[in-house]
């Protein structure tokens, strides 16, 4: 008698530490794309040295990546779940190193801000593909390890990729432009060559659209939740380093040595711990590292020395190791395998309404004072954390 046992597809059956070789993959290109991320962390000082803009000038320039962003995640997702998750990406890494190349030799005002928007609109639409490509790789109970690699991975590479960004800047700021357009390339390649496509074909029993996402009040309220997680952390590159050099008198190089025990904490720390973590309730986990974020910042209003600095960081840093890889997988959770990209989009949406949000409201809180900033951050974090909280039972349930 023939067996009728369906055999699993290869790329199910190959694993690594117990994930997919495919997604480690996807973990190796993204490690590249993030050791060559070097053009944004010096964006500015490139329009305003090298282009010779005004800082009214170059923060338009900014604010015009910011709206291409914006446009960014919700597209992402539409195109992940529509034409499938590796054309998305390795599409959209593509896309990116051609914008990268056009804005590094664009000239005038004009052309500046056309390839800035465009390198808004393409630069992060492989998130929503990556984190779909995951939830379709990877079983639930290993998908907040794989969601922490990534976050792990993503950490690692930026670091060295700002440490060679500074360095190479001194040679000439094209330099960044091609190196980040070529690791781009790199990441785009690997993932058409050895990641399988993953996505589900829609039937009639399973129709797609925005519409859906948003009907689904469990993921809307997820989505805010998210929103308040992201404008706290956004404040570690939007209003930190202005309250620390401007309000608290650190210099530059003091903050810059601070800051460095960020990274460090992350790349020794977050591998330790998020296998425990994943074992844990996602939701109550999650409100754990967000309440955690929102003490270390609130702490921030008292810091009047590099160590004080470092201690506060030292807080936050706990709190986002535990959130790292609980988010994606809660979103993987809430979300229809067909949707992935859809809902995965969405809340990419949340981080970039965040991003532009941080320093609009930031900004009049750090002129009233540093208390007033860094209490409402943390009240923002508690607010965030009793929502995750009273979200826990309906995500249970899903």
């Amino acid at each position: 008698m023939s067996s009728t046992t369906v055999e699993k597809p290869s790329f199910l059956r190959s694993k690594v530490g117990g994930l997919p070789r495919p997604f480690w993959a996807l973990w190796g290109g993204t490690l590249v794309n993030r050791l060559g991320t070097m053009v944004m962390p010096f964006t500015g000082v490139y329009l305003t040295q090298s282009r010779g803009l005004s800082v009214t000038a170059a923060g338009l320039v900014m604010g015009v990546f910011g709206a291409g962003s914006l446009l960014s995640q919700p597209l992402a997702g539409v195109l992940a779940d529509r034409i499938g998750r590796r054309a998305t990406l390795s599409g959209g890494m593509l896309a990116t190193a051609a914008a990268m190349l056009a804005l590094g030799y664009s000239t005038s005002l004009p052309a500046i801000l056309a390839s800035m928007f465009a390198l808004g609109v393409v630069m992060d639409l492989y998130r929503p593909a990556s984190n779909a490509l995951v939830a379709d790789l990877v079983s639930p109970a290993e998908r907040p390890r794989a969601y922490g690699l990534l976050f792990w991975g993503i950490n690692l590479g930026f670091s060295v990729g700002m440490t060679a960004g500074g360095w190479l800047a001194g040679l000439g700021f094209l330099w960044l432009f091609w190196i980040d357009a070529l690791s781009c390339v790199v990441f785009a390649v690997l993932v058409w060559r050895a990641v399988p496509e993953t996505r589900p074909e829609e039937t009639m029993e399973s129709p797609g659209g925005f519409g859906m996402v948003l009907r689904d009040r469990v993921m809307v309220a997820f989505t805010l939740v998210t929103l308040g997680h992201a404008l706290v952390y956004a404040q570690t590159f939007t209003m930190l380093p202005v309250a620390m050099t401007e309000v608290a008198g650190l210099t530059p190089a003091q903050y810059g040595l601070a800051m460095a025990l960020n990274g460090v904490l992350i790349v020794i720390v977050q591998p330790l711990v998020s296998g425990w973590l994943g074992r844990r309730d996602a939701s109550r986990t999650f409100a754990l590292g967000v309440a955690v974020m929102g003490i270390g910042f609130t702490m921030t209003a008292f810091v009047t020395s590099t160590l004080g600095l470092a201690v506060t960081i030292a807080v936050w840093t706990a709190g986002e190791i535990v959130t790292a890889g609980i988010a994606g997988s809660i979103l993987a959770t809430l979300a229809p395998a067909h949707l992935r990209g859809r809902y995965a989009g969405l809340f990419g949406f949340a981080w970039s309404a965040a991003i532009a949000l941080a320093p609009l409201l930031g900004g009049p809180l750090l002129e009233i004072g540093a208390t007033a900033l860094w209490f409402t951050v943390g009240g923002v974090a508690v607010v965030s954390a009793a929502g995750m909280l009273a979200l826990a039972p309906a995500i249970r349930r899903r």
